[in-house]
């Protein structure tokens, strides 16, 4: 049994368990290719996606741009980025979150939103973040604990932009840091789902039946002396 990958989204390759279509992938890992491009939809918004990396389970999306010439993420409205977290993508601790825009709430909050906060370096360093020069309060901190593993939050009564690097070093120049970019991170998928043995006849290497976890739900398990490869989708 081989899991049916999903064809190349233009020239970029979709590896298992992702899934652009109904007839390939897990179809609890979907994103979408659209045009060429690969999408990731949140609840409530889409970003491009800029890397995956199969091997570690991880990919890179782009964070919202500014809108116009304002400290304000045109992701606002919605709230930022907001994952559900009945799905089996989180965000990882190799985010640095910057937060800017913010109200004087968040000098009670556990970030970093002191004078010498990394954030400061990037507003007074980047045209990109020239207009969040007026708007004095922003805040640093590491993405990942119980409040941000599904979430990265603007609004009104907290802050009104952000930014995310990507395994950033806080020594580096400015001129060396990565794109501004948020990496997700996704489970171990299962065995694929069947409805019968003609599902799992691929490779002879698996058996459709009954997940033990999961009432009503039967799978392809792999046969005695063999695997799951979550990562090759495959019994090896």
């Amino acid at each position: 049994m081989s899991a049916n990958r999903c064809p190349d989204c233009g020239t970029t390759p979709v590896p298992y368990p992702l899934s652009t279509g109904a007839d390939c992938g897990d179809q609890e890992y979907k994103i979408r290719c659209d045009d060429g491009k690969l999408i990731f939809d949140s609840v409530n918004s889409s970003y491009s996606i800029a890397f995956i990396s199969p091997e570690t389970q991880r990919l890179v999306i782009r964070p919202a741009s500014f809108a116009g010439d304002t400290c304000i993420t045109t992701d606002f409205p919605k709230q930022g980025i907001q994952l559900n977290n009945s799905l089996p993508f989180n965000v990882t601790s190799s985010n640095t979150i910057m937060f800017l825009n913010c109200t004087e709430s968040l000098f009670r909050s556990p970030l970093n939103c002191s004078s010498i906060s990394l954030c400061h370096t990037y507003i007074n360093g980047t045209q990109d973040a020239a207009a969040c020069v007026d708007a004095p309060i922003c805040c640093t901190f590491k993405a990942g604990g119980s409040t941000t593993a599904y979430s990265i939050r603007v609004r009104e009564s907290g802050c009104s932009a952000y930014r995310s690097f990507v395994n950033l070093d806080p020594n580096a120049p400015l001129d060396r840091w990565p794109e501004p970019g948020v990496e997700l991170q996704w489970v171990s998928p299962r065995e694929p789902v069947c409805r019968s043995q003609a599902d799992c006849t691929e490779g002879m290497n698996s058996t459709c039946g009954p997940d033990p976890a999961t009432t009503g739900v039967s799978r392809c398990f792999c046969k005695s002396g063999l695997s799951w490869d979550s990562i090759a989708g495959l019994c090896a």
